[in-house]
């Protein structure tokens, strides 16, 4: 192992850049990627215009991203792309790029700046490679970035909800309605609106309330009208007769 060690040391001080390349390639193929990309560093500046430097630098973005360096071969993936826009390996890095983004992205409860990203850069590879074989694996990573974006969204929703800052909870319910139109949430939504919407108005002073709550009435019809088989309908039930009595309450 010493003489195994002291042999790439030696190799890496060693200025025969074929025999480095050689030796590079063939820790990449053994998936000893920290020996292979050492190499491979050593070697961009002096190999750049060759005609080895294409291969040898998506093999080199490569190695980032077996050794989960996604912040670095994102950004390598990226330049091959813009580099080497004919290349057959364009579409592979322009995805490799995106899933880099991807797999930055972090749990839902921080902000959710790389999801944004990789939500944009995925859908843009799609758009542009629409025969590629990683079409599937994208459009399914796009459902995972878009699925935290909605409940980053709706966690949201409830914090204002649960800290009483109704106005606010109904904002944020009706922009993810606008956002995530194909979310099976829609009628939860809803229902929250309504709920807002009610506990908004009773909470309002005494001027404001008949038409706050007929927003809650409207909030309703749009439930019931949109969503007919919702399980929310019944326990929305309550706030609809309960905004009704008040507006009675309030015009007499």
């Amino acid at each position: 192992m010493l003489m195994s060690c002291n042999g790439y040391e030696k190799l890496k001080r060693s200025t025969d850049v074929n025999k480095k390349l050689v030796m590079a390639n063939k820790y990449y193929d053994k998936k000893e990627y920290i020996h292979a990309r050492e190499l491979y560093e050593s070697l961009l500046p002096v190999m750049k215009g060759t005609k080895n430097f294409e291969p040898m630098y998506f093999k080199y973005a490569m190695t980032n991203f077996h050794l989960k360096d996604y912040n670095s071969s994102s950004y390598h993936f990226m330049t091959y792309a813009k580099s080497y826009p004919n290349s057959p390996n364009t579409d592979e890095a322009e995805f490799l790029h995106a899933y880099s983004i991807y797999k930055m992205s972090p749990k839902i409860t921080v902000m959710q700046s790389n999801t944004e990203k990789a939500l944009e850069v995925l859908q843009r590879f799609v758009n542009n490679y629409p025969e590629s074989k990683h079409v599937e694996e994208a459009n399914s990573y796009i459902a995972i970035a878009q699925g935290k974006l909605e409940e980053k969204a709706a966690l949201a929703g409830k914090l204002y909800y649960d800290i009483n800052q109704y106005k606010a909870a109904t904002v944020v319910y009706k922009n993810i309605q606008t956002d995530f139109p194909m979310s099976t949430r829609m009628d939860e939504y809803q229902y929250m609106i309504v709920k807002a919407n009610y506990k908004f108005a009773k909470a309002s002073i005494k001027e404001k309330q008949e038409e706050r709550y007929i927003n809650v009435l409207s909030a309703y019809q749009e439930l019931v009208d949109s969503y007919p088989q919702s399980k929310f309908i019944k326990d929305a039930e309550k706030y609809f007769s309960l905004a009704s009595t008040n507006i009675k309450k309030l015009k007499k």
